[in-house]
């Protein structure tokens, strides 16, 4: 006790909070996380934080334990102690993120239920009241989106549940209780149902059950020692790249210049891979080497920026193929690959709609087509991405990684002054050489990105509620691609994205080593593993598209028939 007669700093991390008063602080603004059935309190840490503040956003509320496990090395989240304020009794059962449309009670003691704080999930009733922080499976509001789906609790029949962790209940999916549906509305209920018979039931138990088996599975990855780099590897990897360099180096010499890039493009290709196990400290499992490491092969000699890619890729990881949240699948007006984009979503990542416009209805019904001439294109787009992250300072400014940004800044100077003053400004002598080069080494990159794309882009959209468990959300929004281990160097681990997306700082020459482990889980609790060759990946990403173009086909007939009638009617 302290002298003024208030609980120490000990006895106050220690005291428990209820779910009653941590909806009060959360309605207050304050960003609340459980972690190990602590409660933390990080509204300091957002601005901070490495990988961005929206991937912690994403998790306010909610028992974020395998997320921050499978992020975050022993150290970091020893670290975290001193953000605890509290902790909680028994399960937790979510909120819905603030981020994500979640709303919030302020708190008072008169509101304290005690009794109901850790009902079980099969009482209907909500410590919160039904229409606030209830979650269920939100189709969140879009630009005109009809009045029934803005109800997200009690639309399509959820009710909540509590679980060791993330995990989430959708208790029945009864069509006859909803409103009639317009055909978009039908097909998301839809394509939620087939998730719900395809995937292993979202009762407590179920996914307590799989979340226990996840967890007992990192203990066996790390008894196995597959946490641990293989530096060998690596020097492979640093003969095949200053192999690729210098034949790109050799042919600018000799003259070929569509063969230099050529070269250079396998060389970006390659370099991508481990500047991908670098931001997920897969190498040396150090924050500042790792940083480093990524920094030098993205900025320095791929003018590309790591602090972009984390601050993207870490809120993909969190909120997987959902398409209000993920910026890995928000490509309007160019790419959607769900109906659901018709709606003229808000992205909370951008922070803007992603309106629907004549662009997107153009593209959109030719998208299957227009798919692999894009991808061709993409580096030139990172690069706009890159510096726009770079010069709005979008990252962190202060604390721990205050240097990230002049740092990349730096070897974003030094790109462009070896590639663009000495190679083509200097190294190739006419405009249509140059014009050649710089087209051919860019659009080498392309298979990188069906590669990236590949995992996601086939795979479910459906938001079965925000208590999924996270082993169960990973599975069902990624796909691994089949191939022979003496491809592994092309694919560059980016063929193992579900053992990725399940434990990310795996590094990436243990994968394959992992992927019998992970088929063993997926056996024991019945979650399907999605596994296609290549082609047969590639042809269920073209036939996703092919599908989504063919409901905005018939979305733009509706509309012009309707307009008709409307100007007949007018007359």
């Amino acid at each position: 006790m302290a002298p003024n007669g208030l609980p120490g700093p000990l006895s106050r991390k220690e005291a428990i909070l209820t779910r009653r008063q941590i909806e009060g602080m959360i309605a207050d603004g304050r960003a609340i996380v459980i972690v190990d059935g602590k409660v933390l309190k990080v509204d300091a840490w957002l601005e901070y934080h490495p990988g961005g503040d929206k991937s912690i956003r994403h998790v306010v509320g909610r028992d974020a334990t395998d997320e921050v496990t499978g992020f975050h090395s022993l150290e970091t989240r020893q670290r975290m102690a001193s953000f605890q304020i509290g902790r909680i009794e028994g399960p937790w059962r979510n909120f819905l993120p603030p981020i994500q449309g979640g709303t919030f009670r302020p708190y008072n003691d008169e509101d304290e239920q005690p009794d109901q704080e850790n009902e079980g999930y099969d009482n209907d009733q909500d410590s919160t009241g039904e229409d606030t922080s209830v979650p269920g499976t939100p189709l969140f509001d879009a630009v005109e989106q009809p009045a029934f789906l803005r109800k997200r609790s009690g639309r399509l029949g959820l009710r909540e549940t509590s679980s060791i962790s993330s995990i989430s209940s959708v208790e029945s999916l009864d069509l006859k209780q909803t409103p009639k549906l317009s055909h978009m509305d039908a097909r998301t209920q839809e394509e939620i149902k087939l998730d719900l018979d395809k995937y292993p039931p979202l009762d407590r138990a179920t996914q307590d059950n799989i979340v226990r088996r996840y967890r007992q599975l990192d203990l066996l990855i790390h008894a196995e020692g597959l946490y641990q780099c293989r530096y060998t590897d690596y020097m492979v990897e640093l003969s095949r790249y200053t192999l690729l360099f210098g034949l790109c180096l050799l042919f600018l010499h000799l003259g070929w210049y569509g063969t230099s890039g050529l070269f250079l493009g396998l060389f970006w290709h390659q370099l991508v891979f481990t500047a991908h196990d670098a931001g997920h400290m897969g190498i040396t499992h150090d924050f500042v080497y790792d940083t480093v490491i990524g920094v030098i092969i993205a900025d320095f000699l791929g003018g590309l920026s790591i602090g972009w890619w984390k601050r993207n890729h870490n809120v993909h990881h969190i909120v997987t193929n959902s398409p209000e949240h993920d910026p890995d699948i928000e490509h309007v007006p160019l790419l959607a690959i769900s109906h659901r984009f018709f709606e003229s979503l808000r992205s909370t990542f951008y922070d803007r709609v992603m309106t629907y416009d004549c662009v997107a209805r153009f593209s959109v019904r030719y998208q299957h087509l227009l798919y692999y001439p894009l991808l061709a294109l993409g580096r030139f787009n990172l690069y706009v991405l890159s510096w726009e992250f770079l010069l709005r300072g979008l990252g962190p400014r202060k604390g721990a990684a205050w240097w990230h940004r002049w740092f990349e800044i730096a070897g974003h100077i030094f790109f462009w002054t070896w590639f663009g003053y000495g190679m083509l400004y200097r190294g190739i002598p006419d405009a249509s050489s140059r014009l050649l080069f710089v087209m051919i080494s860019h659009m080498v990159t392309g298979p990188l990105h069906v590669q990236i794309t590949l995992s996601h882009f086939a795979m479910s959209t459906a938001d079965l509620g925000i208590h999924e468990s996270f082993p169960q959300k990973m599975l069902r929004t990624t796909m691994d691609v089949d191939c022979p281990p003496w491809l592994d160097f092309l694919h560059g681990g980016l063929q193992f994205q579900a053992i990725h997306h399940l434990y990310p700082r795996i590094p990436r020459h243990n994968l394959r080593r992992t992927q019998k482990l992970v088929q063993d889980f997926c056996d024991e609790v019945g979650i399907p593993y999605a596994l296609y060759g290549f082609a047969d990946g590639n042809k269920r990403v073209v036939g996703r598209l092919a599908d989504v173009a063919r409901q905005a086909t018939i979305l733009a007939q509706c509309q012009r028939t309707l307009a008709t009638e409307a100007s007949h009617v007018g007359h």
